[in-house]
């Protein structure tokens, strides 16, 4: 099956020849482990545990060169915290000197002065720091004790080295929309740029997603700020079903699934969207014959994808060429149909489906795995290059430290601190 040939050019604007796909992902985000020393509530991916099935270094630089000759103009890294997997920095090399650009996002725990001027000497790096609370008791209550003060040293480490515009990253709930402002003047405060993404009921996510999400009234105050501030504020496309308000906000605005973005997992396997990790939404595996660039470009679930869409019962809505629906995985993971209106739809209309979901929430979709620990890791900070040193990781080795070998211990950080 192939997808349709778009209209002719010159009929269309841009943004709708999207819809139909292109030969290589404008995005493509990659969860290089689901190892993390967080356990956040809302993770997308329910990262905590390492998968002992993950891609090895030899199988992620295979991706890389696919990546390359399909002229991938750069790569968002995440996980889990991609920083503890052994090889990272590696990778990161690896990539940057075959014309692939590196974006990752962090917690900032791996962020040492060293590794920020390492950082600051790439052009081909950005960094994007992850807080989701501009005090630490905002924050800290969603991403754990002490991750506030990380995410600023991280920062503080970044700015020291010269590295200008790196991301402040910041997951929108209902406790940090009043701090938008605390958040901007955050960002200026350490030559960063502030992106605002928009919170999904995907992985953890979908337990606390009715009591995080803003609300109604926060929705407004949300597109009000983001329409005072212009481009000057990232949201990567994560809020086009708030452009139903009237005037569309800066980027593409429309659900770029299987059209111009996708996720590979830390096992290879190739999801259609980053906040969709479920088997509805798997297009196949980087391991299986042809590689990435078979799945991307011949896999059905894409080519479906990049269908003419109908716009279901959203059709009839004066703002549908704006909102598109809004977005497939916030529908899918609570419950409501792909075709229907986005659960957080600025008209109300979605309103109405989730009242009538069922009260049990074992009946809803939950993702394809879950990562989880019991309780987040204590990583303490390496100092030195020669801490980095590693042995060999056996193929059953879950924890997120595995494969990492600090010379100091905690108790004499803390005394060096």
């Amino acid at each position: 099956m192939t997808a349709p040939a778009p209209p002719a050019q010159g009929t269309q604007r841009l943004v709708d020849l999207f819809e139909f796909g292109l030969d290589a992902p404008i995005c493509l985000t990659w969860e290089l482990t689901y190892a993390c020393n967080l356990s956040c509530t809302h993770c997308l991916s329910s990262s905590g545990r390492r998968d002992p099935r993950e891609l090895s270094t030899e199988e992620a630089k295979a991706v890389i060169d696919e990546l390359e000759a399909m002229q991938v103009f750069y790569v968002n890294i995440g996980g889990g915290e991609p920083t503890v997997r052994a090889d990272f920095w590696e990778l990161l090399d690896y990539a940057t000197s075959h014309h692939v650009g590196v974006k990752f996002s962090t917690n900032g725990v791996r962020i040492t002065p060293e590794t920020a001027r390492r950082l600051a000497r790439n052009d081909y790096v950005d960094v994007q720091i992850s807080l989701d609370g501009a005090t630490p008791e905002v924050n800290d209550a969603v991403r754990g004790p002490g991750s506030y003060a990380t995410a600023l040293r991280a920062m503080e480490n970044l700015a020291e080295a010269g590295m200008r515009n790196f991301k402040l990253s910041v997951v929108c709930t209902r406790h940090n929309i009043p701090q938008l402002d605390e958040f901007k003047a955050l960002a200026d405060r350490y030559g960063a740029q502030l992106r605002l993404t928009r919170l999904r009921p995907s992985g953890r996510g979908a337990d606390v997603w009715d009591d995080l999400h803003p609300t109604q009234e926060q929705q407004r105050e949300l597109y009000d700020w983001l329409m005072a501030h212009g481009e000057s504020v990232l949201t990567g496309d994560s809020f086009f079903h708030l452009s139903a308000y009237g005037q569309a906000l800066p980027g593409l605005n429309l659900c770029g699934a299987g059209r111009v973005v996708c996720l590979i997992d830390p096992v290879g396997d190739v999801y259609a969207c980053p906040f969709a990790i479920h088997e509805e939404f798997l297009a196949g595996n980087v391991r299986d014959s042809g590689g990435f660039t078979a799945v991307w470009r011949e896999s059905e679930l894409f080519n479906d994808l990049r269908s003419p869409q109908t716009g279901g019962a959203c059709a009839s809505c004066g703002f549908y060429d704006t909102c598109k629906g809004g977005c497939m995985a916030a529908k899918f993971f609570t419950g409501l149909p792909l075709d229907g209106p986005d659960p957080e739809c600025v008209q109300g209309y979605g309103e109405e489906l989730l009242a009538r979901r069922p009260t049990d929430r074992a009946e809803l979709p939950r993702p394809a795995q879950d990562h989880s620990r019991r309780r987040p890791v204590d990583l303490p900070l390496p100092t030195r290059r020669k801490d980095l040193a590693r042995p060999p990781v056996s193929d059953c080795a879950e924890d997120p430290l595995a494969g990492l070998r600090l010379t100091d211990t905690p108790s004499t950080l803390h005394e060096k601190s």
